[in-house]
């Protein structure tokens, strides 16, 4: 057998496995597609948030907030300095 052979049914058998493996998930995601086939309702859009209402215990929230961060980043809490602080 010659070398070039050799080098072709090994290239030829790692196409042909990828190949297989990309057959595989077509056919996988086709069955997934299947069974997540729900009836499509009409849903209620979400309300949205009213910018006005102030956040409650504000003081409490950017304390424990500050605390957090000042744990994870390793430093003093007096180190930290939060500008602006809005809920999403």
């Amino acid at each position: 057998m010659s070398n070039i052979f050799i080098v072709g049914m090994g290239v030829g058998t790692v196409f042909i496995g990828l190949l297989c493996i990309v057959l595989l998930c077509l056919i996988m995601s086709a069955i997934c597609r299947a069974f997540e086939r729900k009836p499509k309702t009409a849903e209620a859009p979400a309300a949205p948030v009213s910018p006005e209402k102030p956040i409650e215990n504000r003081q409490e929230i950017i304390a424990a907030v500050s605390a957090a961060l000042a744990e994870e980043m390793g430093t003093d809490i007096s180190a930290i300095r939060i500008h602006s602080f809005k809920k999403i």
